[in-house]
């Protein structure tokens, strides 16, 4: 079949883009046609068919797509985007309902109450009443059970209609010196404890409670590496802190570190933490990200129930501080993360689709 995909923007590193990009590959590959509506797309990143879609807000973008009338070029329509109408919608960017009752919890009374203004919010939630109501969606594909629950709370759409599938990452590769390798530029001895914090939005995925139960663990020879753009002025002063900025590769980084910490306040599916259990490292992270349902706490990492316990943070960071408990959990992350491949992942999403069709 033709399979439409819909996304529209495009970001050199963004999640959704790489998602689509494989999934297309693996649907050609296995004899199907692909055809993409989007805003924008760099054509050597896109071999395929290309429909561009002229808008200038989300509303815009999804008032456009009516107006094309998609399933007059395809036979299937998989949205990645909020759409009045699909196939299928794969939820990766969770509900966003959701996430402004989340962020509410940790933010001065006036801002959710500014944000009603909004027209951007205001667009988004409109889209989602519309994607999630009866002529919306006929089916969606959430990434975690965590979304599952919030668009069936949210919108009392039909649970029996939404599939769970999981997010899924490369193989982790990096050369076998790549701990001392990096260990040695960052200045680190093989004794230290590195603890890996991953992202830009530093206020959504928490990393200033990150620094708060660093400041309470008071560990010796310990580390939070942050890697991601922010403003270091914002957060609370640490001396064992470290900026790294943006990093383009970040297996060696993986590779280097003993934890990998995300205490967010809301991730449908956090891609940076699948990726730092398939490189053995155990995840310290909260509910509010459904990772969290993939791994066992005190097993292969810890979860906290709020983003801002930091004394629960900070007793997570010292449980995970022994390097004998380390090594013993490797193997046990390897093999779980081995669960979570793209081949897997697309695999499930095709045959959804084929079910569907």
């Amino acid at each position: 079949m033709k399979i439409g995909l819909v996304r529209r923007g495009y970001s050199r590193t963004g999640g959704a883009e790489a998602y689509l990009r494989r999934f297309a590959d693996a649907a050609v590959a296995t004899g199907h046609a692909i055809v993409l509506f989007s805003e924008r797309w760099p054509c050597e990143e896109w071999p395929f068919e290309h429909v561009p879609v002229a808008s200038n807000s989300p509303r815009s973008f999804a008032d456009a797509m009516i107006a094309l009338r998609p399933r007059d070029q395809c036979d299937f329509l998989f949205s990645l985007e909020r759409i009045r109408t699909c196939d299928t919608y794969r939820a990766g960017d969770g509900v966003h309902a959701a996430w402004l009752e989340r962020r509410a919890q940790f933010e001065p009374v006036w801002k959710p109450w500014l944000r009603r203004f909004s027209g951007k919010h205001r667009e988004i939630l409109f889209l989602e009443k519309e994607l999630f109501g009866p002529r919306g969606a006929r089916a969606v594909i959430a990434n975690s059970v965590l979304v599952r629950d919030e668009i069936v709370r949210h919108f009392q759409y039909p649970e029996a209609q939404i599939e769970v599938i999981h997010n899924g990452v490369p193989p982790f590769l990096a050369p076998p010196d790549a701990r001392a390798h990096t260990r040695a530029s960052l200045g680190l001895k093989e004794s230290d404890y590195a603890i890996l914090f991953v992202g830009s939005g530093w206020s959504r995925k928490g990393l200033r409670f990150a620094v708060e139960a660093m400041n309470m663990a008071k560990l010796d020879r310990a580390c939070l590496l942050i890697a991601g753009r922010g403003n270091p002025h914002t957060l609370p002063k640490c001396a064992q802190t470290r900026f790294l900025g943006p990093v383009k590769e970040i297996a060696p980084l993986l590779a280097a570190t003993d934890v990998f910490i995300l205490p967010t306040i809301y991730d449908p599916f956090s891609n940076a933490c699948l990726e730092a259990l398939a490189a053995g490292l155990p995840v310290i992270t909260t509910v509010q990200n459904g990772f969290s349902e993939i791994i066992k706490s005190g097993l292969e990492g810890e979860v906290v129930a709020q983003p801002n316990d930091i004394p629960a943070l900070a007793d997570a960071i010292k449980t995970w501080s022994d390097p004998l408990r380390r090594a013993a959990a490797k193997p046990r992350l390897e093999v779980r993360s081995a669960h979570y491949t793209i081949a897997e992942n697309v695999r499930r999403t095709l045959a959804a689709i084929q079910t569907l069709r």
